[in-house]
């Protein structure tokens, strides 16, 4: 390894490689074309900068002057690409190298005068990489390495023919790296046509994906699905929480929920500016925000150092955008959280992407407001903070509060302030998240209600008209059967002498329908709606 490459690894604490970037820099691998299975967090971009420092400076230490790239990156998203910035900025700052970037939302004039002053490495997007060649802004000729990072993810948005165009322009004599985290059909393709003899590299982390990424399930009643992500978030208190949801609208009114609620927060969407995303996740590095609400398009190839919580407010449509979600927490190391909040109507399709993803998760209820407030004394007396000195200031102070107030007032007051640092849990209703399993109703009664097709009965109006009359639970009602005049109620027998107290002899229900015993179910119950005949002509409405 270069010594200013090793020296840059050191100033960052780094001890040891990850096994991507073992593998890579592998002495026999210099120089030779790669497929690099790899999932996200497994420390890649470091990977693929040490293993083409080699090919950029040969048998020199630092790189010449700036001129022509030697090494271009591509990345699908703007994030990303300027992720990969940041990091080769640090790793080769002591060899010297210039590096310019190239990505769609930024100035194109200031990014051609930056590459017209010259640049060693070149981070780039697709699309914006191909409008610069047609332009003429960027020659590849002195090209000895391209990178496609994220490859998989490059061809599913489309930039299949861009990158054909942009590897066509780039000398046939060069390095050539491709990490995925999957090796789909087109992958390889793309690796037959413009890679030679590319040797196969697989990760163990594409063996045990998202070991370090803990899955809950959390069943949530519909109407507490806002509830519950807020008493997530309060829960975990983690230093950066990453919310998905499927929509722009969605993005907008989750955002606002959370901002009402005392969240700092930000939003990511596709109809935000390129400088306004950027805005957000600085200001989620910094910790001036610690929530981001985001769409999948708009969150991919990010990377918040410190993001410990993925929750997913919405269920992703597949298992790859599921993985993709989850891998943006466990990153290099780090332990991760990643919630799916699971409405009944939607725990099938939980199960089945789960199943999908080969991953297990620990299916529960969402956090109560008590279990957030146990949550909370559990951080505040383990805050290290007790453990600190007094010093002779604070002695003053707390002379002088001992003396007007007394401990128990301090205390109290205390508790308030530390109350009031947060937002509020939420109260969720009670919810069994066991999926109930079909029984039969049971012994039953059949009752006949006046009142059916002709007067517009419906099941949705019979079952709340009874239960408001005969002080029944849904749970007590079996099968309706409408006919033409009339409709058929099977209610359990359990049930059938106290609905008959609260009928009363008269045995009316609502809107004088009235109601009557049977012997069981009627043989045919749908008879046909009758036809109006002709209108008399005095009955002719006048025009």
């Amino acid at each position: 390894m270069k010594k200013a490459l090793a020296e840059a690894l050191d100033r960052r604490g780094y001890a040891s490689l990850t096994a991507v970037q073992q593998q890579v820099t592998d002495p026999d691998l210099i120089g030779a074309d790669l497929i690099v299975s790899a999932q996200t967090g497994s420390g890649k971009t470091l990977g693929f900068g040490l293993a083409v420092a080699p090919t950029l400076l040969g048998d020199d230490e630092t790189f010449p002057p700036a001129a022509l790239p030697l090494a271009l990156i591509l990345a699908p998203t703007r994030e990303l690409a300027m992720q990969v910035k940041r990091e080769l900025s640090w790793l080769y700052a002591e060899a010297g190298a210039v590096i310019a970037s190239c990505v769609g939302g930024m100035d194109m004039r200031d990014e051609r005068r930056s590459l017209q002053r010259g640049a060693h490495i070149v981070v780039a997007t697709p699309g914006r990489l191909r409008d610069h060649l047609t332009r003429g802004s960027i020659d590849l000729g002195d090209l000895r390495a391209v990178v496609l990072d994220e490859a998989d993810e490059m061809l599913d948005l489309g930039f299949r023919e861009d990158l054909e165009f942009i590897l066509g322009e780039a000398p046939e004599e060069r390095q050539t790296l491709m990490f995925s985290a999957t090796v789909p059909r087109s992958i390889t393709a793309l690796a037959r046509r413009y890679q030679r003899d590319a040797i196969r590299i697989s990760t163990t982390a594409e063996t045990s994906q998202h070991a370090d990424i803990e899955y809950q399930a959390m069943s949530v009643p519909a109407r507490d699905v806002e509830n519950a992500i807020i008493n997530v978030l309060r829960f975990h208190e983690a230093p950066n929480a990453l919310v998905f949801v499927n929509t722009r609208a969605m993005v907008n009114r989750l955002t606002t929920r959370l901002s009402n609620r005392g969240f700092p927060v930000v939003a990511l969407s596709g109809e935000l500016s390129q400088a306004e995303r950027t805005h957000a996740l600085q200001a989620m590095r910094d910790g001036r925000a610690r929530v981001c609400v985001a769409t999948d398009v708009a969150a991919r190839g990010i990377d918040l150092p410190n993001l410990d919580l993925v929750v997913h407010a919405e269920l992703p449509l597949n298992q790859e955008t599921l993985l993709h979600r989850s891998g943006r927490t466990g990153r290099a190391g780090r332990k991760g959280v990643s919630v799916l909040i699971v409405p009944p109507s939607a725990r099938r399709k939980a199960e089945r992407i789960l199943g999908a993803a080969k991953l297990r998760a620990d299916w529960g209820s969402a956090p109560s407001a008590d279990a957030v407030r146990a949550r909370d004394e559990e951080r505040m007396l383990s805050d290290p903070l007790w453990e600190a000195e007094i010093t002779e200031t604070e002695r003053e102070a707390i002379g002088t509060l001992l003396e007007r107030f007394g401990p128990e007032q301090i205390a109290a007051r205390f508790l308030r302030l530390h109350a009031g640092m947060h937002s509020a849990p939420e109260e969720l209703s009670s919810f069994d998240t066991k999926p109930k399993a079909r029984t039969e109703f049971g012994p039953s009664v059949w009752f006949s209600v006046s009142g059916g097709h002709s007067q517009r009965a419906e099941p949705r109006r019979l079952i709340p008209m009874l239960c408001k009359a005969g002080g029944l639970s849904s749970r007590d009602i079996g099968a309706i059967r409408v006919a033409n005049r009339e409709s058929f109620v099977e209610i359990r027998q359990s049930s059938v002498e106290s609905f008959l107290a609260a009928i009363g002899p008269e045995m009316l229900v609502e809107d004088g329908a009235t109601l009557s015993r049977v012997d069981g179910p009627p043989a045919e119950t749908r008879s046909p709606r009758p036809r109006p005949g002709p209108r008399s002509r005095d009955r002719m409405p006048a025009r």
